[in-house]
């Protein structure tokens, strides 16, 4: 996840807030046009449930689901990275090196877990993202043509997690194509060693944008959507 437009390093931090102005959902793009420009500023839905929103420096999801869907449940399986863990990453061919022989102490200080570990796109394993993403609403994007809100809602009363997309738009439509991650864990049957990240081709990286990322011997593989959170409801 090295790859960003430079207009979504200018997001700030919540405690950097200037003004507020209001907005319908339809506004949603026009409103995050504002945002790039003074990315300072708290942006105010009205209309029904007023919700007012935050920007904040990007945050990335890992998410599951159908692409064509704008709303599901499952969420509670979805992750949150609070900062890039690209930059914070190790390179597959420096795993012996920065993993194996510190203990499993990355160099940006996170622990790596041999039994459920997670590469991106360029072939950088990365830190375990938290889970859950906590409820709340956030406006997310894929970096292309979509901006929606995010809808979160609490765990019910069977451990399930609803999510929905405003706008009108899709999982797909929100997911930033060129940023892939998976997570990694034994096969069943596998011996829990042999799952390991000195088992990934190299020559498998980076990977196509949109396509699955690659196998690893004696693995099980699942593919996540990586969405960008630019900004977040004020009462989150």
């Amino acid at each position: 996840m090295l790859e960003r437009k430079s207009y979504i390093d200018k997001s700030v931090s919540r405690d950097k807030v200037s003004k507020q102005w209001s907005i319908r959902p339809f506004q949603l793009v026009g409103v995050v046009l504002l945002m790039l420009l003074q990315p300072a500023q708290i942006v105010s839905a009205s209309g029904a449930g007023e919700t007012t929103f935050r920007s904040v420096r990007t945050q990335f999801i890992a998410a599951l689901g159908d692409p064509a869907a704008s709303s599901g449940s499952g969420a509670q399986t979805w992750g949150l990275w609070r900062k890039d863990p690209g930059p914070r990453g190790v390179w597959l061919n420096n795993f012996e090196q920065q993993l194996v022989i510190s203990g499993g102490v990355a160099p940006a200080s996170w622990k790596f877990d041999g039994t459920d570990w997670w590469l991106d796109e360029n072939g950088l394993i990365m830190e375990k993202p938290e889970f859950p993403v906590p409820p709340g609403k956030y406006i997310v994007t894929g970096d292309r043509e979509a901006v929606a809100m995010l809808t979160i809602h609490p765990l019910d009363e069977r451990g399930e997690q609803r999510w929905e997309l405003g706008n009108g738009a899709t999982l797909y439509d929100v997911t930033h194509l060129p940023c892939r991650s998976a997570r990694y864990t034994p096969a069943v049957g596998a011996d829990l060693s042999a799952c390991s990240p000195a088992s990934a081709r190299l020559s498998d990286f980076p990977v196509t944008p949109g396509g699955p990322m690659p196998p690893v011997e004696s693995c099980s593989r699942q593919d996540y959507a990586v969405l960008f959170i630019i900004a977040e409801a004020v009462d989150n």
